[in-house]
């Protein structure tokens, strides 16, 4: 017997094919024919009722719209614009290069910046300091061998003397600056004091509280891992603790200090939070970085740290990544980093407007966030 579909049906399988479906996962998911939809398809170029924008055009102009998102979020980031001199902006492009998170193509084309042009520049550099960075590099070993073998307690001079008996010749003033690039400091009188300070700059502040009464009080934030095609992937993402919402995330090839400050910067910009905002991690050298700090800082956000080695102190986005992982991450084949992303960005909106929480009495997120909205603007 054949089947029959209501208008309603035919309307409803079209505007999704129209918005980006594909024929195939219309057939799996309504259990449709194949031949029904696409003769659904060729009724409605005849009378008229197709969109007036392909589904190629469709995905051309998303593509187009998330690179132009993409090199607006680099020129607001890297304190560069298009009209710079050369030289300023290869040294721009050279950091972004060294740092990830963004394809050559697109960093080159944010900049007006012809790939060749930067290409030649960075092999260029390259032939000329090999041999300086690989003198440095060997340096940097030694340095480090003599510094730990002392226990982390001889200085400059020390070192620097203990390298020159091994037969390694080199100035003090270079032993000082390398030390001072991989962040090596010897014990002293003021350890006590930067113990201390340390601990204060780590402290766990939200300590498993995690329920507040307002939104933008507390967010939390991590980082997770995900391999396919031999390549991983790192999803940052933060967390309004209020309602549990994701209210940003990205998706990068390195855990690097610039994916964490460009996931904050996105929802700092689209929450304007008021001042007194706690933002919680785990201490992981992407959030502890002196760059990413101070830039907490100047927004007036205070930081707090699990304790090492304690995942339950940011379990709930433990918890928020274990669900996505296996609600949606290790439920499809992804083929490419861009289905990844698009994976990744349907299951957060589903999480925040279809799932409901036991914790938050089995509301949404946004549903929960709704009605504090709405009782704020009643009282």
């Amino acid at each position: 017997m054949k089947n029959t579909y209501s208008v309603e049906q035919k309307q409803a399988v079209l505007k999704r094919y129209h918005s980006g479906m594909s024929v195939r996962d219309l057939v799996t998911e309504t259990r449709i024919p194949r031949s029904t939809i696409y003769a659904w398809l060729e009724k409605s170029k005849e009378t008229g009722e197709e969109h007036s924008v392909s589904r190629k055009a469709y995905n051309q102009l998303q593509e187009h719209a998330r690179r132009l998102e993409e090199m607006l979020n680099i020129l607001k980031t890297c304190g560069r614009a298009p009209h710079d001199p050369l030289s300023e902006k290869l040294k721009t492009l050279e950091r972004l290069y060294n740092e990830g998170g963004h394809s050559v193509m697109v960093i080159c084309e944010a900049l007006d910046v012809p790939r060749g042009t930067f290409y030649n520049h960075i092999f260029r550099n390259k032939r000329a300091e090999s041999s300086y960075e690989k003198r440095r590099e060997e340096l940097r070993g030694h340095i480090r061998k003599v510094f730990e073998d002392s226990n982390q307690i001889f200085g400059v001079a020390k070192i620097a003397a203990v390298l020159r008996e091994q037969g390694i010749n080199t100035m003090i003033e270079t032993v000082r600056q390398l030390m001072r690039e991989m962040e090596l400091t010897s014990v002293r009188k003021g350890a006590k004091k930067q113990y201390e300070d340390e601990s204060r700059k780590t402290r766990n502040i939200v300590k498993r509280n995690f329920q507040v009464d307002r939104p933008n009080a507390v967010w939390v934030s991590d980082v997770t891992f995900f391999r396919f095609n031999d390549l991983y992937f790192c999803i940052c993402i933060i967390m309004d603790l209020y309602a549990r919402k994701i209210i940003s995330h990205r998706v990068g090839t390195n855990n690097s200090t610039q994916l964490v400050k460009s996931t904050f910067r996105e929802a700092y910009e689209s929450r304007d939070p008021e001042n007194g905002l706690i933002f919680h991690s785990d201490q992981g050298s992407n959030y502890r970085s002196r760059a990413f700090r101070a830039f907490l800082a100047e927004r007036g956000v205070t930081q707090s740290f699990s304790n090492p080695g304690s995942p339950y102190d940011n379990s709930v986005a433990e918890s928020f990544f274990s669900s996505m992982k296996s609600e949606e991450m290790y439920r499809y084949k992804y083929r490419s980093k861009k289905e990844l992303c698009e994976g990744v960005a349907r299951y957060i909106r589903f999480y925040n407007s279809e799932r409901p929480h036991k914790s938050l009495s089995y509301k949404t997120p946004n549903q929960k966030e709704h009605e504090y909205l709405t009782t704020m603007e009643n009282s």
